[in-house]
This record gives structure tokens, sequence and C-alpha cells, in this order.
């Protein structure tokens, strides 16, 4: 009997922005029958993952079931073939080489256990197919990305005072301690936006002030541009402000444009310009 696995593996940037965990490994393991029973597997969907040595990954080889690397949106399929009805629990495990932005680059590698479930199987034709999706909690994806000295920025863009957000807009994040750029984005077509940027793009200062249970980053602020035009940009001394200075690697910053920054040019031009440069922002 054939059996198939799907889902997705994403991470949390904030109550409700994720990101996928994009090419890394996914392993399955068969149960070693200490499994503790009673467990509802809805308990471990946000649950933080357990961080694995290399010795506890080498000790579960001989009971890897299958395993497979998740796509740019952090699915994954995995089959295996089993003689009969399978009910035992699964061990998922995850592997990590490197963040999203740092593709191309091998790092060091991360293992976490992610939960032992009982998947629900549903029989289609010659075969059981169940689904299984896990979602990291905000505060251990931060730690695991600042072990890895990357960043993540998401927000969304909008004018001051309407709520809908403002689409095809490049938003750029820069450094206050060398006005270096350290990444940009595009927003989509609710003005959200998501920003990475890792280590190697700070070459100078760091600040020296950090939230509570954050490791230091950059103390940050923003230009908007809608194609070539400048269309906003704050003060760098906005970077100064709570919410800006040494930005945690999972944050979120809306960025919220007055009406008077935009004003339709007359004639055949059609275009946005800047009258003004002020910025307001909502952190959450």
């Amino acid at each position: 009997m054939c059996y198939l696995l799907i889902g997705n593996i994403s991470a949390f940037i904030s109550d409700d922005c994720t990101e996928p965990l994009v090419n890394a490994r996914l392993r399955v393991y068969l149960p070693d029958g200490r499994c503790p029973t009673g467990n509802d597997p809805k308990n471990y969907i946000y649950n933080g993952p357990g961080q694995l040595t290399s010795a506890q990954v080498e000790a579960k080889q001989e009971r890897l079931l299958a395993e497979t690397t998740l796509d740019e949106r952090g699915n994954f399929t995995l089959t295996w073939e089993q003689l009969h009805l399978f009910t035992e629990p699964l061990e998922l495990d995850i592997s990590l080489h490197h963040m999203p932005e740092q593709a191309g680059i091998r790092g060091i590698v991360s293992n976490y256990h992610l939960s032992t479930v009982v998947p629900h199987w549903t029989r289609s034709g010659q075969r059981y197919v169940a689904a299984y999706a896990y979602v990291i909690p905000v505060e251990c994806w931060s730690q695991i990305r600042a072990n890895y000295g990357t960043w993540i920025i998401a927000g969304t863009v909008r004018r001051l005072q309407a709520s809908e957000g403002q689409s095809q807009l490049r938003v750029e994040a820069y450094n206050v301690g060398n006005h270096r750029l350290l990444g940009c984005a595009r927003t989509d077509d609710q003005g959200k936006y998501q920003l990475r940027f890792s280590k190697k793009e700070l070459t100078s200062k760091w600040s020296t002030v950090s939230e509570p249970g954050h490791e230091n980053g950059p103390d940050i602020y923003f230009k908007v541009y809608r194609d070539k035009q400048l269309v906003w940009e704050e003060d760098p001394a906005t970077a100064m402000m709570p919410g800006r200075r040494s930005v945690a690697p999972c944050t979120t910053i809306n960025i919220n444009i007055r009406e008077s920054a935009f004003r339709k040019t007359p004639g055949w031009l059609g275009s946005w310009a800047v009258t003004g440069r002020k910025s307001s922002l909502v952190r959450h």
C-alpha cells in the first residue's frame, strides 16, 4: 500500500504574516515505541520546535521513513510503501542549512523536532492520503534567524487614514549607521511587503541597544518608490525611534504615508510626485 503525506511548513513573522521554510529538509521517522499517548495533533501546530544535536539525529537514522526538500512555498510531498494499515505516530523533523535569502550559501546545519503525530489517513484508490501543516512561532523563528545572522521585516504600506494598502511600490530599508541600503521589496496587491537582509549588508556601525530577548540589529529608516520616482522618504533620525533601533530578526513595521505625499501631476504626465516627506509609522 502506498502512503502519501502532503503539507506545508512555515514560520510566523507576526500574528497575521508568515514566510515559508524554503529549501528546508523535512524528515519523517518511524516511531521508537516511546511516544506518549493522548497527544492531540492540533496541539503541535503552534508549539515551538525542539533543537536536536547531531548525535540525536544520527541515532534516529535507522528509523528514517522518508525525506524531501520543501519548495519555494514551503510545500512538500512524501510517499512511501507500507504493507499494513499505518496507524502509528510519525516523528517529523526539519533540517536547515540557510535562510531563504542565503540561497547558494551552505551555512550552519541545524536540526529541529517539529512534532509526533498520527496523521488522519484517508483511502484514495490504492493509497492512503493525509495532510500536515506546521507553523513555527515568531519567538522561535526570530531566534533561529538570529542564529543565521538574518533579518526579515514585514508590513503594509498605506496612505494615512486609508484602509487599503498601496500596491506596486518599492520599499527600501537603510542602516542609519552608514546610510547603506540593507534590502528592498515590492508591495503586493494589498500593499504588503517582506524585506530580508543578512549580516553581510552590515559593514560598519551596529546599534548597541537591543530590546530584551533580541539580538543586536541595525537602526533603520525607509524610502518608498513608485517605479523610479521617490514618493516618500523618512528623516534618518526616525531610526532612533522605538521600534527602529536594533530591529529584531523578525520585525513588523507598517508604513503610513501622509496624503500630502502624493499629488497627481497635471497634463499628459499623469504620474506621482513628491510634495511631502515626513513619516508616520505603526509598529506591532
